[in-house]
């Protein structure tokens, strides 16, 4: 029996970056974190591209156009959603997660789910990068296993 496996090295794959703004001060981290995982896997910034976007409802647009444009080999989208004292929170991470997979299959681009979504505040500074690690940095790891598992296929 054949078995393919992605490894992680970042080397010569193209990835964006894509951020949301809103609760910068914690997806700052996660934009850290993956970025220091792309280095660290053996990617050149050169080819890593940051994105902004206004909110995490706004991720799955800019991950669409970029996964379609055939220049990278993977997407990562990071944000931060933090319930508050109504559903919204639950809607856009609902919404984004089935984006974000839904993307990946029409394009054959894969589409990481970095956004971090949290009950309250402390939980969501855990996620990005204290008690339970940064969720930005495995992402970057999923996309450049995945990115690499691809070219066997």
């Amino acid at each position: 029996m054949k078995e393919l496996n992605g490894d992680l090295l970042a080397k010569g794959l193209k990835v964006a970056l894509v951020a949301s703004r809103f609760n910068s001060f914690l997806v700052e981290q996660l934009v850290k974190g993956a970025t220091d995982a792309f280095t660290r896997l053996g990617g050149d910034e050169k080819n890593l591209v940051l994105v902004r976007v206004p909110g995490a409802y706004e991720l799955p647009l800019l991950a669409k156009k970029l996964a379609a444009s055939g220049k990278y080999d993977a997407v990562v989208c990071v944000g931060a959603v933090v319930q508050g004292a109504t559903a919204h929170a639950s809607l856009i991470v609902e919404t984004t997660a089935r984006a974000f997979t839904q993307i990946a299959l029409e394009t054959g681009v894969p589409v990481a789910d970095g956004v971090v979504t949290a009950e309250n505040l402390e939980q969501a500074v855990e996620r990005c990068g204290t008690k339970q690690g940064n969720k930005g940095f495995s992402a970057m790891q999923a996309a450049v296993e995945t990115a690499n598992v691809l070219k066997q296929v």
